[in-house]
């Protein structure tokens, strides 16, 4: 490959999309619409602790690790130095692509400086999470934590060095060494067999070198040559391991400037930053939820929005759309463009409360507080907007939406601060609404 040469620009913008709120805003289907539009999606952050859910034609895809943009003939899939990989995991989902026809080989990359996820640290994590008297965060017990701990640590075990025999096989001895004591001592764990770890990760090896290469110079040099890039979140804003609710987050850089570390694009090349924000608001896992709402209307969002993990199938906490949350997230992520998902869901709704401000300790505030305790303080302030109470499913022309879920877009477009480019209107890739000025941002390939 030739030299990058760093001033050169794209000659078709390229962006970053993610989640605005704490995941599962459905950034799969918006990716999937999207990746027409685009030559490379990388997915920069998380591991296969993100779950995204595309439908196409009736045909359901979840996707863990590999990026959505494998879905799009003509589309190249990038797994950036960010992610943390289970070869496992990886090795699976490749295997269920390839038998519903999805060609991936050839067609998706990873990066030689991606972290590794190892069995020891789902059994350092497991043990972590159900052990008596520990703060309890929801993780999917995957060992996503422990790697990034390992990789902060630099203990950890890369993509390139798993390709080294005789380099595994030192680390996988040393490390089941120390983690075996650590998790025996601490949570009376039982000891894994480092040989047998070895043969098993060994053969795992061999199966994904093919994929293997350095994928900063490759995206890089896509730019070079006139191509775009879709740099695709996991998680989202909120559960951002500096900016989230924490210590209820992820343990890697969710919002827009991931993309730049997790990739090796430079910041001048990553482009627009699209946040994907459903018309409610939804959680899974412990942490703090201002918004959260119990009860029949609850059930009703979880029912219609099939509100459950794609991952780990946990029913998600359900509320109202939380402004102050939103404007938040827009302002670290510099968030020129949103998309709405999910707006059939609130069909049934006579009316919609949507948060605008906080009340905490008797006053009254548009910022979020850094802490659990400010959080467990806030009361919210909603303003009561009529619902449409009509069906929106499967609506593709703005025009089309019932006058009061217009003035929903619009209220929510006005107090976020960003203009709405895509509204979805169901799961499939066809229930989707474009804004024409969003339309004519980028260029369709060819």
């Amino acid at each position: 490959m030739s030299q990058i040469e760093s001033s050169v620009l794209p000659q078709r913008p390229s962006a970053v999309i993610l989640g605005a709120q704490w995941g599962d805003e459905g950034k799969g289907k918006i990716v999937d619409v999207l990746s027409e539009k685009f030559d490379i999606v990388a997915r920069y952050a998380g591991g296969h602790n993100a779950g995204h859910t595309v439908i196409i034609d009736g045909q359901k895809f979840v996707l863990q690790l590999i990026p959505c943009g494998v879905l799009r003939p003509g589309c190249t899939g990038v797994i950036g130095n960010g992610v943390v990989l289970d070869p496992m995991a990886f090795l699976s989902e490749v295997q269920k692509l390839r038998a519903a026809g999805v060609r991936v080989d050839g067609n998706l990359f990873i990066s030689n400086r991606a972290q590794v996820i190892l069995p020891y640290h789902r059994m350092i994590e497991l043990a972590a999470e159900t052990a008596p008297g520990r703060q309890t965060i929801g993780t999917t017990r995957r060992g996503i934590g422990p790697a990034y701990e390992d990789k902060i640590h630099r203990n950890g075990l890369r993509v390139v060095d798993l390709l080294n025999p005789s380099l595994l096989r030192t680390h996988i001895h040393n490390a089941c060494h120390e983690k075996n004591t650590i998790a025996h001592a601490l949570f009376g764990t039982e000891p894994l067999d480092p040989k047998q770890m070895y043969e098993e990760y060994a053969r795992a090896a061999e199966q994904i070198a093919p994929f293997v290469t350095d994928t900063a110079y490759l995206l890089n040099h896509a730019l070079t040559v006139g191509q775009n890039i879709m740099f695709e979140g996991a998680q989202g804003a909120l559960l951002d391991i500096d900016h989230g609710t924490y210590p209820f987050v992820t343990s890697s850089s969710s919002t827009a400037g991931g993309a730049v570390t997790g990739t090796g694009v430079g910041p001048r090349h990553a482009g627009t930053v699209i946040g994907v924000t459903k018309a409610y608001v939804t959680r899974v896992g412990e942490g703090p939820f201002p918004t959260e709402i119990e009860g029949e209307t609850a059930d009703l969002l979880r029912a219609r929005g099939m509100e459950y993990g794609a991952v780990t199938g946990r029913p998600r906490r359900c509320g109202w759309l939380d402004i102050p949350l939103l404007r938040y997230s827009n302002m670290i992520n510099s968030t020129q463009w949103l998309v709405v998902t999910k707006m059939d869901v609130l069909d049934e709704c006579d009316e919609i409360p949507v948060c605008t401000a906080y009340e905490i300790d008797g006053k009254m505030t548009s910022i979020i507080p850094a802490d659990i305790r400010g959080f467990k303080s806030i009361r919210p302030v909603y303003t009561r907007l009529k619902g449409w109470s009509c069906s929106t499913e499967g609506i593709t022309e703005y025009d089309q939406l019932p006058k009061p879920a217009q003035q929903y877009l619009e209220f929510l477009e006005r107090e976020s601060g960003a203009k709405i480019g895509i509204v979805s209107t169901g799961p499939d890739r066809g229930q989707t609404i474009t804004m024409p000025e969003f339309e004519d941002l980028f260029a369709r390939k060819g």
